[in-house]
This record gives structure tokens, C-alpha cells and sequence, in this order.
């Protein structure tokens, strides 16, 4: 009969919990990372990428109350992945947002000139 050695190293040790990610951390860093690429690539649809960040950083407060209630219960990767997505989510909201103002100003400024140049056509000589 052989004997176990409880000082073995490679034995399992009990009761000590698994730390766990925490919950949404994956989803607030792709948040925040879409609405960068959104607010760069996609500059019609920078309106989603403004919605995008602002979801990532309305979330992210939950998570890292979460975290700080118990530490130990969560890995240290997931609070990483959420001051990463939550730091992508504020530049993808300024990104975004300016370029939704940029976007406003540009069709105000194109719809005034439209308004002008249709605006001098003399229309009583061409509709009867």
C-alpha cells in the first residue's frame, strides 16, 4: 500500500476559490474598441460609435464596484480589460462626438449654400 505525501506540491490545495472574470469585462473593452474603430472608419455612422462608448462606460461602473467589493473573487485580466475599455470608450466618444459636430456643421454650412444658390434662380421665369 503506498502512502500519499500530503507536502506533495503538485496536489491539489482546497478551499481556496478560482478567481473568475468579472462579469461584462470582455464586453466593455469591445465597446470601447468598436467605437474607435466606428468613429474612425465609419464617419457617416459616428453615431453609433458615440452610442457604442457611452453603453461601455455606463457599464463599466458596475463592474469595478464588483471588483473592489470582493478582489480576490475576480482576476486581475478583467479589471485590466475594464480601465482598457473604459480608457477606449472615452477616446471613441470624443472621436465620435466631434465628428458628429464636424458632420452638423458641414451640412448646415452646404445647406445654407444650397439655400442661397436656389435662392437667386429667378423661378417665375421658368415655371409658368
Amino acid at each position: 500500500m503506498e502512502t500519499i505525501d500530503q507536502k506533495n506540491e503538485l496536489a491539489p490545495v482546497k478551499n481556496e476559490p478560482v478567481p473568475v472574470q468579472l462579469p461584462n469585462s470582455n464586453t466593455i473593452l469591445m465597446l470601447g474598441i468598436f467605437s474607435i474603430v466606428i468613429g474612425f472608419c465609419c464617419g457617416i455612422f459616428a453615431l453609433v460609435g458615440l452610442v457604442l462608448g457611452i453603453v461601455a462606460l455606463s457599464l463599466a461602473p458596475k463592474a469595478i464596484e464588483t471588483y473592489q467589493a470582493n478582489p480576490g473573487k475576480y482576476t486581475e485580466s478583467s479589471i485590466k480589460n475594464i480601465n482598457a475599455g473604459k480608457i477606449c470608450a472615452i477616446i471613441g466618444v470624443v472621436i465620435s462626438g466631434l465628428l458628429l459636430l464636424v458632420g452638423i456643421v458641414y451640412i448646415a454650412i452646404v445647406g445654407g449654400a444650397v439655400w442661397t444658390i436656389f435662392d437667386k434662380i429667378p423661378w417665375e421665369n421658368y415655371i409658368h
